[in-house]
């Protein structure tokens, strides 16, 4: 008997195994129809996906604004609290969005158009400044030459000009594409900020169902410490880059430096992405005032906004990130390189937070085996 046993085991496990060869050999044989009907269906959750991201965003805000309001003597305040700290909170960033709107994007875009327009006649004042100097001038050296040759060859127009910018809005306006789909984020985000409470008792609730409680806890432990280095992480960023915008465009206007607005929103706007991000706006803004403003100006230009990243890198963010992800400047390098190959821009602003969370798991992962070792050597 137990050997008729034993041979029906086998003979089910070759055969689930063999369902399961069919199995994947069909999925990668109908990959292409596969990956196409998971775009679909994301394109069909698309405003639910972002519904939940403008939620996530909002947490922090709408959660302080509650706790404020519970602490208000006024028995109606205090019982609708969440509702009122949700309210507040999407006041404050309707009013951010008018704002940028209204303020800084017209300034930026009429700024870009004015530097695409003018631009050949700024490298051709440029290119009469370096005929000015000695001979024996840096500016004058072959490796420049190159690099300007290379700049003249450059037709912004084409690039950029009221028809690609009204391509950009429209591609970005099509990602929720109509009223509805806007209206769904809207509702999406307000009903997962009010009802939070209820979805993460039934995620718990669900989790305990599947696992046993070590795991939960550890899938509690690493949700925590997820969600706390990521909203960390993003709100300081974001934080860090207006303030680094502001102080650039400041010091850029002192300077008299042309176009100070728009540099100095795109300086702010590549803070985000860490140590890339700065050197390759800086690099950029260099070159357009070396344009617009001459030899001289691009230097002090160059020097002070140094000045100002150094102070940035090592007192102001430092400050607003705080210790909270402790991760290496090599990692950090490393994974917005990887980040930044494989998704574009978005991984290398995703990379850093992501590389945080794989740091803790490895390194808890290390500890367990370091704890069991020590155990095996105590037994033996």
């Amino acid at each position: 008997m137990k050997d008729v046993k034993n041979n029906l085991s086998k003979w089910m496990y070759w055969f689930l195994l063999a369902i399961a060869v069919i199995g994947i050999y069909k999925l990668l044989d109908n990959f292409a129809i596969i990956t196409n009907v998971i775009g679909e269906f994301i394109n069909i959750i698309a405003p639910f996906l972002g519904g939940l991201l403008i939620a996530y965003i909002l947490y922090i805000p709408a959660s302080r604004f509650e706790r404020g309001f519970k602490k208000c003597k006024n028995k109606l305040v205090k019982k609708n609290a969440r509702k009122l700290g949700v309210l507040i909170a999407y006041i404050i960033a309707i009013l951010i969005i008018i704002l940028i709107m209204n303020l800084i994007l017209p300034t930026v875009i009429s700024s870009i158009i004015e530097l695409v327009n003018n631009f050949q006649g700024y490298y051709q004042t440029l290119l009469d400044e370096i005929s000015k100097l000695p001979e024996d001038s840096f500016w004058k050296s072959e490796p420049v030459r190159n690099v300007l040759s290379s700049i003249q060859k450059i037709d912004l127009t084409q690039i950029i000009n009221i028809d690609t910018i009204m391509q950009y809005a429209k591609g970005a306006i099509s990602l929720v594409s109509g009223v509805f789909d806007v209206f769904v984020m809207f509702i999406v985000s307000i009903y997962a900020l009010l009802e939070r409470g209820k979805i993460l008792s039934f995620l718990k609730r669900l989790v305990s169902a599947i696992c046993n409680e070590e795991i939960c806890q550890k899938i509690g432990k690493y949700f925590n410490d997820s969600n706390e280095i990521f909203y960390r992480f993003l709100s300081s960023q974001i934080i860090d880059a207006v303030i680094v915008g502001i102080l650039t465009t400041i010091l850029m206007s002192i300077l008299r430096v042309k176009y100070a607005a728009l540099l100095g929103f795109m300086i702010g706007l590549f803070n985000i992405i860490p140590y890339f991000g700065a050197i390759v706006a800086v690099v950029i803004a260099i070159i357009i005032t070396l344009i617009t403003g001459g030899i001289a100006q691009a230097i002090w230009m160059a020097i002070l906004v140094t000045i100002l990243q150094q102070i940035d890198a090592n007192i102001i963010n430092p400050k607003i990130v705080g210790n909270s992800l402790e991760v290496s400047p090599l990692l950090i390098i490393l994974s917005v390189t990887i980040g930044g190959a494989y998704f574009g821009v978005l991984g290398m602003f995703l990379a850093v937070p992501v590389a945080a969370v794989l740091k803790i798991a490895v390194d808890d992962y290390i500890a367990f085996k370091d704890r069991n070792k020590k155990v095996l050597n105590k037994v033996s």
